[in-house]
């Protein structure tokens, strides 16, 4: 399956989004994916940008909007927890920062993620 070279315009909009934050970039699969405390909180994927939220907050974007959807990188995998934006959302810079800081927030309360041992696993 091909996917799309990730939207640049998606990108960059969200790299503004993110100034204020303390999170780290990390480039997953070609696309830009930010992390707080090792946990992604947000991100593009082709020409998806996703949110990671609580279950009400989840609920409430999923009611608030038609257009948005449970994030699915590929057809039947869906991600727990996150939301694909509908770009009403994302054309309303303010309302945008709003649901970026519950993510941020939510994300912020979980443990923290240790990384993965890298190393070769051969005996």
């Amino acid at each position: 399956m091909a996917w799309k070279k990730v939207s640049q315009a998606l990108s960059d909009f969200l790299a503004n989004s993110v100034a204020g934050f303390t999170c780290q970039k990390k480039i997953m699969f070609g696309c830009p994916a930010y992390f707080v405390n090792g946990n992604m909180f947000t991100g593009v994927h082709q020409d998806t940008l996703f949110l990671r939220l609580a279950e009400p907050e989840r609920r409430q974007l999923l009611a608030e909007f038609d257009e948005a959807a449970p994030f699915e990188p590929m057809p039947g995998m869906m991600m727990k927890e996150y939301i694909a934006v509908p770009e009403a959302l994302y054309h309303d810079s303010e309302l945008f920062q709003a649901w970026l800081r519950r993510s941020y927030h939510f994300v912020a309360t979980l443990p923290k993620k240790k990384p993965k041992d890298h190393k070769s696993r051969r005996p």
